[in-house]
C-alpha cells in the first residue's frame, strides 16, 4: 500500500474553516458525522469532488492533510465505482494541515491545491 498518496484533501465551508482555525481541531461536516468518518479526496480526485459535492457554493476552502501525521486513524476505503478514497476515523487537527486556503481553480477548470507558505 506504499503507493497510495501520503496527502490527502479537505474541502470544508468558510465557518467550518473559521471553527478549524479558531478550535484547531475539526469534528466533521454534517455528511462525515452522519458517515463515521472525515471524508478526504486525493489530489486526482478533488475537482470531481468539488463538482459533486459542493457545486454552486461559494466561500470554500481546500486544506492539504498530511495522512502519515494521522496513523492509523486513515483508511483507504472504496467508494465511487471502487475508487479508494481516505477516511480519517477520528477528529482532524489543524496540525496536519500542510497548506490551506480558499478554494481556486486554474484555467481548465481544476481545483488548485494549497501551497504552504
Amino acid at each position: 500500500m506504499s503507493d497510495l498518496p501520503v496527502l490527502a484533501y479537505k474541502v470544508l465551508t468558510g465557518p467550518q474553516m473559521a471553527q478549524l482555525e479558531a478550535d484547531g481541531i475539526f469534528k466533521g461536516a454534517p455528511v462525515d458525522l452522519a458517515d463515521g468518518y472525515i471524508h478526504l479526496s486525493a489530489e486526482a480526485q478533488l475537482t470531481e469532488t468539488v463538482d459533486k459535492h459542493f457545486a454552486g457554493q461559494d466561500d470554500l476552502h481546500v486544506l492539504a492533510v498530511d495522512l502519515a501525521a494521522l496513523g492509523d486513524a486513515v483508511k483507504w476505503e472504496p467508494s465511487r465505482g471502487g475508487a479508494l478514497f481516505p477516511h480519517i476515523y477520528g477528529d482532524l487537527p489543524l496540525n496536519v494541515a500542510v497548506a490551506y486556503g480558499p478554494l481556486e481553480r486554474d484555467e481548465a477548470g481544476l481545483v488548485k491545491l494549497p501551497v504552504a507558505g
